[in-house]
């Protein structure tokens, strides 16, 4: 891979913070597609930096500063996150703001039936997962000095406004499904509102596992995290057990029992165990707003690559799939 063209200038810059000492050797990781991302090579120690992308961006878009806040608030909770370095805003340095962090090495699973692992250890790593998320929503964010992280309250009423309208913008046919979902969701948000720290983005594949520890090491690509509902944060990751591995990076008709996975009704319970509460009673709805969200985002995907934008080979691919999921989540309005 060539290397970028920022190298000698970051070099400098990061001799001049004085935890790099001598030459360096840059090479992009895979993933991060966000946000580029590589790994800095000083010897026997390895860094990993993280970019905005080059280019015209939305003013709230590709927040690393963000991603570099929360991490670094989180640091020394029993949220594992890597050990922030440095954030840089001068753009004159490589062309973006960046920050660079610890490098993590460790395993990163992205099948989540986990093929190459024992029932007993896929058992393990699912109880892991939900300790981790259940930790992210017991943070005091106002201790943490991230009260102004986000905007507190109401969270669904405006999260399905928003997707709504980007929905409607993006002047393609929109799928029966997701329109139904548009006018039924408003109507049906549940009763009172909560409000933690929210990952945003929690699935398997934004984890790093210790090499040989069934335990997380490192929670990684907090670029849509905020302070919102911790129950949208966690259906998020349970859609898994809704969508089928043939449609989209689920675990449905799997023979869970048989993988040593616990069902969605058993990974529910370890969460309301985790946090002390019961979650189910609104289970319907947080699950369709979910499969709602996913979908008007892969509506918006399927636009930009009708007008070229995208950036995914499989942008159309993962588009069409927008209509399949909101189907699935016009199923759960049905419960």
């Amino acid at each position: 891979m060539q290397t970028p063209s920022f190298q000698e200038s970051l070099e400098q810059y990061l001799n001049s913070l004085g935890f790099i000492r001598g030459r360096i050797e840059i090479s992009q990781l895979t993933g991060g597609q966000s946000n580029p991302t590589f790994k800095i090579t000083n010897g026997s120690s390895h860094y990993v930096l993280r970019k905005k992308p080059n280019g015209v961006l939305l003013p709230s878009a590709h927040a690393v500063d963000r991603e570099y806040r929360v991490m670094k608030a989180l640091a020394g909770t029993d949220v594992p996150v890597p050990q922030m370095l440095a954030y840089c805003e001068d753009e004159s340095i490589i062309g973006t703001a960046f920050f660079v962090m610890e490098y993590l090495d460790g395993r990163v699973f992205v099948d989540q039936s986990l093929p190459d692992m024992s029932a007993n250890d896929r058992r393990e790593i699912y109880e892991e997962m939900n300790r981790t998320i259940s930790a992210i929503h017991r943070q005091d964010y106002a201790s943490l000095e991230l009260e102004t992280f986000g905007k507190p309250g109401n969270y669904f009423a405006r999260q399905i406004a928003r997707w709504s309208r980007q929905v409607r913008e993006a002047s393609i046919a929109i799928p029966d499904s997701l329109n139904k979902l548009m006018d039924w969701l408003p109507e049906h948000i549940p009763a009172g509102d909560e409000t933690s720290l929210i990952h945003g983005d929690f699935r398997m594949d934004n984890l790093i596992f210790h090499k040989t520890d069934l335990r997380i090491i490192g929670v990684l690509d907090w670029e849509l995290s905020t302070l919102g509902n911790p129950l949208a944060d966690f259906t998020y990751q349970c859609m898994a057990w809704r969508i089928p591995p043939s449609l989209w990076r689920g675990i449905q008709g799997l023979d869970l029992l048989a993988l040593g996975i616990p069902s969605e009704s058993e990974y529910i319970a370890m969460y309301e165990k985790q946090v002390g509460r019961s979650i189910s009673e609104h289970w319907p709805f947080l699950m369709a707003y979910n499969l709602f969200r996913i979908s008007a985002i892969l509506h918006g995907i399927t636009k930009r690559a009708m007008d070229g934008n995208a950036n995914a080979s499989d942008a159309i691919e993962n588009g069409a799939k927008a209509g399949a999921l909101a189907d699935l989540g016009w199923a759960c309005t049905q419960q």
